[in-house]
This record gives structure tokens, C-alpha cells and sequence, in this order.
């Protein structure tokens, strides 16, 4: 088995990409052929349709990233407090699942405020992790008025590796152009490279495009701490998955159509929820799926996804995916070759 230090790698800083590239579709692409071993390079994402005809599915997650970034600060204190809410707990009770920072001032029975004249305040009502607490939002209103103040001071949680501050324009760069259900606090970002101009071309070449939802929470926060990767706890994410979309990908299997999963999510997502005969189940649960090297693939015959940040879960799915030794080669070249990487890089393609 493969350890987790086996996943460090030197990365340059600059080639961690801050803003992403416009249009959506001219980021690079690497395209990794696991049969042959071969590594081709292309100079526009648009070429990933020289892989794909007539019948082959693309499977992607529509979660919808919200503005789970809150900043603030405690009562009788100007120094600033941050909150991520994870996953809302009770609409009706207005309690949220959160992380904050600094954790250990932040206790049981303190007060948070959040916006102009502190429009939004939260109790803090229970410790979950060694971050983690319970939040209750005390709001004389209703959970739709709750919903557009986290709207409206919330920012996009960009991930940390983003050193600058978030930006209004985060509401569209940070969110696929097909995100339509709310609930994640990561987004799916190898689907960032998919613009309208590229749907429309897959429709010409008879491309279909299925949907899945899984909201991405604790789990793609919560770094892996352990060498052995068979002992790290995935925290759980809900997903979706439609009959429809079941009925579409199982056909293209039984037709031996590409099917060709889009990020980590929707990897995860699709292979949680696999019969004994090897197809795709309708589902509405919780999953804690964690997808490292060495692993059976049992839906998907390609995978798109982007350029990781060492030791990351991603770069672990992208593994499992590839094969260890050939991903490394891959990340090597793309260093080598300056790819982009991070939410805002460029993407791989591996077939």
C-alpha cells in the first residue's frame, strides 16, 4: 500500500493559480492514457472532445457553493472570529454545524455578531470537534430571512492555498456554470472548465450530460493524518443520485459507452452507490466513501479532474483513479511544463 508521505511533492508557489483562466474553457489540459501509459498535452480544454462521440456520458455534481464564510468577532471583542458553516442542522431552530477560528477562545455560551451593525449573531451550544461547534442563529425571523443574511455577509470559502482575500466576482468563479442545489462549502472545481459554449458542442456531438448532487462539507476540510491511508475516517457527505440519471449511465455501460465522471464529488458520489452486478443505484443517503490507491473503478471509464495540492483528498481519488506511479509521472511533467494547479488550474483528463 501506498503511504501518505509517498504524495509529497516540491510545488512552486507561482504555479498555484489565484484567479482562474477566461473564457472557462481555455484552460491547458493534460490528457493521461492509462492503457499505454502516454501523456498528451493540449493548449485548450475544447480538445477534450477529441476523446468522447455519439453516446458517451459525462456525469457531473450540480451542487451550488454558498457563501459559507462569515467573519466577525465576540462580544466585548474587536479581534476577528471566522466562521464556516458546514451544514445546516435545523432550519426551524436556525442551528448550523460549524468550524471557527480561533477555536479555543471561541466556547460554549459565547456570543458571535456578524455584519454591518451586528445584523446577525449566533450562540455557540455545543463542541463537536477540536474546531468544530454547534451554532444556534438567534434571528426573530424565519429560516428564508436567515438565509439571505448568510447571503448577503457571507463569503465564497475559497480554499487556503487562495492567499488572496475572497472578491465579489468568487460568486461566479468559485461555482460551476450548472450548479442549481445549495449545500456545499467546496466546490467541484474540475467542473470549472465547462462553459455554455462547450455544452452546446457536446449537444452537436451527441454527448449526453447527466447530473448527481453531493454536498461537499467537512470532508474536503479535514487534512488526512495518518501514513496509513486505510485508517483515515472520511467524514460523511449526502448525495443524490436520480433514477433517470441510474437508467442513462447504466445504459451507456451496457453499450460500452465512455462514461466519464467530472471531480472528486462526483467520483465519490457515483461509486457509493454501485449494485453486485456493477451498476449505478438510484440514492438519497450519506456517504463516507473515501477513494485512495489501489482501487477497483466500478462505474466510470474516465475522470476529469485538475492539478492537486500535495497529499491532498483529490490528488488521492485522482490516484486511485490513474494508478499511483503514472499520476505521479503526470504531476511531474506538470510541473515541469508549468501547468497551473489548484481550484483555478488547469485540468486532466485520464482515459
Amino acid at each position: 500500500m501506498v503511504k501518505q508521505s509517498a504524495y509529497s511533492f516540491h510545488l512552486p508557489q507561482e504555479l498555484i493559480a489565484q484567479y482562474p483562466v477566461r473564457p472557462r474553457d481555455r484552460s491547458r489540459l493534460m490528457v493521461v492514457i492509462r492503457k499505454t501509459k502516454e501523456i498528451r498535452h493540449h493548449d485548450n480544454f475544447r480538445a477534450i472532445l477529441e476523446y468522447f462521440g455519439p453516446g458517451d456520458v459525462f456525469i457531473f455534481n450540480d451542487s451550488l457553493v454558498f457563501p459559507a464564510k462569515l467573519l466577525g468577532h465576540k462580544e466585548r471583542n474587536s479581534s476577528v472570529v471566522e466562521v464556516l458553516l458546514l451544514r445546516e442542522l435545523n432550519a426551524e431552530q436556525m442551528l448550523w454545524d460549524a468550524m471557527v477560528e480561533p477555536a479555543r477562545k471561541i466556547r460554549v455560551g459565547n456570543k458571535l455578531y456578524f455584519g454591518t451593525a451586528d445584523e446577525l449573531v449566533a450562540e455557540v451550544v455545543d463542541n463537536t470537534t477540536a474546531r468544530g461547534r454547534t451554532l444556534r442563529f438567534l434571528l426573530d425571523g424565519s429560516p428564508q430571512d436567515l438565509e439571505a443574511l448568510i447571503d448577503k455577509y457571507g463569503m465564497m470559502p475559497l480554499p487556503s492555498y487562495i492567499t488572496r482575500p475572497p472578491e465579489p466576482e468568487d460568486r461566479e468563479r468559485y461555482q460551476c456554470i450548472y450548479a442549481a442545489k445549495k449545500g456545499s462549502v467546496s466546490a467541484n472545481s474540475a467542473g470549472f472548465h465547462f462553459s455554455h459554449a462547450l455544452f452546446k458542442l457536446m449537444e452537436l456531438q451527441d454527448i449526453d450530460k447527466v447530473f448527481v448532487t453531493l454536498h461537499a462539507g467537512m470532508a474536503s476540510f479535514r487534512k488526512v493524518q495518518v501514513e496509513d491511508l486505510s485508517k483515515h475516517r472520511m467524514d460523511a457527505d449526502y448525495f443524490e443520485i436520480s433514477e433517470a440519471t441510474a437508467q442513462r449511465v447504466n445504459k451507456a455501460k451496457e453499450e460500452r459507452k465512455k462514461i466519464c465522471v467530472v471531480g472528486a464529488t462526483t467520483f465519490r458520489a457515483v461509486e457509493s452507490s454501485v449494485s453486485a452486478f456493477g451498476y449505478l443505484k438510484p440514492a438519497q443517503r450519506w456517504t463516507e466513501l473515501f477513494i485512495f490507491y489501489p482501487y477497483m473503478v466500478r462505474i466510470p471509464t474516465a475522470y476529469i479532474t485538475g492539478f492537486h495540492l500535495p497529499r491532498s483528498i483529490e490528488m488521492f481519488a485522482a490516484a486511485a483513479f490513474a494508478g499511483f506511479d503514472l499520476l505521479m509521472k503526470a504531476y511531474e511533467e506538470a510541473i515541469k511544463k508549468e501547468y497551473r494547479f489548484g481550484c483555478f488550474g488547469d485540468a486532466m483528463l485520464i482515459l
